[in-house]
Parts: structure tokens; C-alpha cells; sequence
């Protein structure tokens, strides 16, 4: 602990939120600690700390020394919003609501005045976003025995529940929900783009993000190399598809693609868990309805269903790493290509409410 004695007052600090440990220091993905009753690879007690159970998961590889490093990537002093609009979607879309603005004048709201104010009502995972450790919870085909692991249960034996994420304030969750961020200064790293879209673009390869093309470790790796990138531990990785460009002005082809299910995204595999793992990136984001390749496919390569996810289950439940999706890629993929640098600091800090589930990122890429 920290304090800063102030006239009036003092404040403590608890160092262990903002000194996370040393990516060095942790296991490769087939050395993590056998977990009973779940698949290798699980981070569980990782970056516990004196007793303490962690809920911040991979953002622990955000050290001061990453952050100083990201904060070396502005150059130009150029900035751009990876806020897709909260509207983003113009047509009606299954599950989750869209958004409703409603503005209120001032005499209305019952004050002696003029003016306005206004009232947001969202689904949180509507638009962009971060997809916190309690968004999904390990599914059955992650249970590897008959301990029962796989019900209701993500990040580090955390079991959300509806009456658990209503809650007060931070102070009294335990949960490794959103406002958790908060206290850590949210995200400050480097992001490094892998713009698929613009490198298919340039092999003139056929490619459509409403096709279900499953970007591999090793497309990965060929774009990076492409683009002259290389990762660092604590990096953020962003992917560009170009979904979000067919959602804002879909055709009738893509119409017709969107009855087929398949959305374009990252390969959701073992192999591709392991590699972000041992990367040691601290996120993941992209354009993308769920970042990874849907639909999803099982073990023995046939077509599962939603609970079928690899990916999902891997970096919230078992690793503790946030997902982005949805994050507008387009400007910041074209300013890229133009100066011929794909890494930035990345800045982003969700709303501060208590037990989000989801939030938008109001995240900003600086060169």
C-alpha cells in the first residue's frame, strides 16, 4: 500500500492493482497448473495474489514498463475513435434490442429552465464492445470429468449470477465483471492490427466476411509479417474483417449471406487458444459479431452450435482475457496502411458501473 497525505486528507493506494506481474513469470499454456475436471490451459490462480482472488485476468500483463513502451508508439499525434456508432445496425437483429434515445427538455424533467438533458437505453453488447469475464460461463464440453466445472462457472471458479451482477457498487463484488477495470486505470497498451481484409484485398483473393473464413494462427502470423508487425507480451491484438462495413450498407447478396450463418472470423481451436496464451497478449478485439469464426466446429471438425465455442470459453473463463467485438476498424486500417505502421497505443476505458457484463469500450488509437 501506497498513501498520499493531502491537507485535508490522505489517500491509499493499493499497489498490487496498477504493479501487475511480470509476463515472464507465467507458465506456457501446457505448463499452467492442472485444473481437475477442466482441459489444459486453464490460468485459474495465476495472478492471485496474497490470498486474493484476481478478477482482472490477462490485463495483468498491462505493466508499467508495457505501458511505458505503447506510450513510445505516438509519433504523429494522430488519434482515431474505434467506436462504432451505438446504432451501428440498421436493421432489425435477433436477441438484442437497439438502442433508444430519448431527449428531455429541462421544463419537462420539472427545472426552471431552458435546455436539455437526455436518457441512453442499450443493450450493452449491441455495438462495440468488451465482452467482460462473466459474459459466458464454461459450457458442458469443457467439463473433462465428472467434476463439475462446466456449470454456470467462468474466470477463477467465479459463478456470476443474475442477482450477483445487480449489484451496489464495486467495493462489494467479488465478481470479475467490467468496473473492475476501474480501479487500474482501464486499458493502456499497444495495439497491433492485423488487417485481414486489407491483406486479402492485396493477393486478390476471393473473401467475403459473411463466409465463415476461419482466420488460423498462421494467417495470423502471414499478415504480421506482411504489415512488418511483430508482438510483444502485453500487446493487444485487433483484427479487421470488414464485417462492420457490410452491416452498415448490407446488399442483397449479404442479406442472402446472412441466412447462412457464417460469419467470417479467428479459427476457434485449441491451437489458436495456445498461441494467444503463450503470446502473453493482454486482450483481444475485432470487427467481428463474436471474434471468433462462426459456426463453431467440434472436436471431430463437424458443425456445432453456439455452445460449441472454443475461443469464448478459453480467454473469458479460463485465461481471464476480455474480448472486443464490434470495434470500427475501417479509418484506422486505411491510416495504417498509409504510413505503413500497424502498432499504436491503445486507450480504453468502459463505463464505471457496477457489475457490467458488457461495455461500450470508448476506445482510441493513438500514433
Amino acid at each position: 500500500m501506497l498513501t498520499f497525505a493531502f491537507a485535508s486528507s490522505s489517500v491509499t493506494i493499493d499497489l498490487t492493482i496498477i504493479l501487475p506481474m511480470d509476463a515472464s513469470s507465467v507458465p506456457d499454456f501446457d505448463d499452467l497448473p492442472e485444473v481437475e475436471g477442466l482441459p489444459q490451459g486453464c490460468a485459474w490462480g495465476v495472478f492471485d495474489k496474497d490470498g486474493k482472488k484476481d478478477v482482472l485476468g490477462t490485463l495483468n500483463f498491462l505493466t508499467p514498463q508495457v505501458v511505458q513502451e505503447a506510450a513510445a508508439e505516438v509519433k504523429d499525434g494522430v488519434s482515431f475513435s474505434l467506436n462504432w456508432p451505438l446504432n451501428g445496425i440498421k436493421f432489425p437483429f435477433p436477441y438484442r434490442k437497439a438502442p433508444v434515445h430519448t431527449a428531455r427538455s429541462l421544463r419537462e424533467l420539472g427545472m426552471d429552465g431552458d435546455g436539455f438533458d437526455d436518457e441512453l437505453e442499450i443493450n450493452t453488447q449491441f455495438s462495440s464492445q468488451w465482452d467482460s469475464l462473466c459474459h459466458v460461463t464454461l459450457p458442458g464440453h469443457f467439463n473433462t470429468s465428472g467434476h463439475d466445472h462446466a456449470a454456470g462457472v467462468t474466470y477463477n471458479d467465479a459463478k456470476p449470477t443474475k442477482e450477483g451482477l445487480q449489484v451496489g457498487s464495486t467495493a462489494e463484488n467479488p465478481l470479475p465483471t467490467l468496473d473492475q477495470w476501474q480501479a487500474r486505470g482501464g486499458v493502456v497498451g499497444r495495439g497491433v492490427l492485423i488487417d485481414f481484409k486489407a491483406y486479402m484485398d492485396h493477393l486478390g483473393k476471393e473473401y467475403h466476411p459473411l463466409d465463415g473464413y476461419r482466420i488460423t494462427v498462421e494467417d495470423i502470423e502471414k499478415v504480421a509479417a506482411h504489415q512488418g508487425a511483430e508482438f510483444k507480451a502485453g500487446d493487444i491484438l485487433i483484427i479487421r474483417t470488414g464485417y462492420t462495413e457490410i452491416l452498415e450498407a448490407p446488399t442483397a447478396e449479404d442479406f442472402d449471406k446472412f441466412q447462412k450463418g457464417t460469419l467470417s472470423g479467428v479459427h476457434g481451436a485449441e491451437e489458436t487458444a495456445r498461441w494467444v496464451w503463450n503470446k502473453r497478449l493482454a486482450a483481444v478485439a475485432g470487427d467481428m459479431h463474436a471474434f471468433e469464426a462462426i459456426p463453431a466446429l467440434q472436436a471431430d471438425g463437424s458443425v456445432g452450435g453456439p455452445l460449441d465455442l472454443v475461443l469464448h470459453p478459453y480467454f473469458l473463463c479460463m485465461f481471464g482475457m476480455p474480448i472486443g467485438e464490434l470495434w470500427d476498424l475501417k479509418a484506422v486500417g486505411a491510416y495504417c496502411k498509409k504510413v505503413g505502421r500497424y502498432t499504436f497505443l491503445l486507450t480504453s476505458m468502459p463505463l464505471n458501473h457496477p457489475g457490467l457484463v458488457a461495455s461500450p469500450p470508448n476506445a482510441t488509437a493513438i500514433f
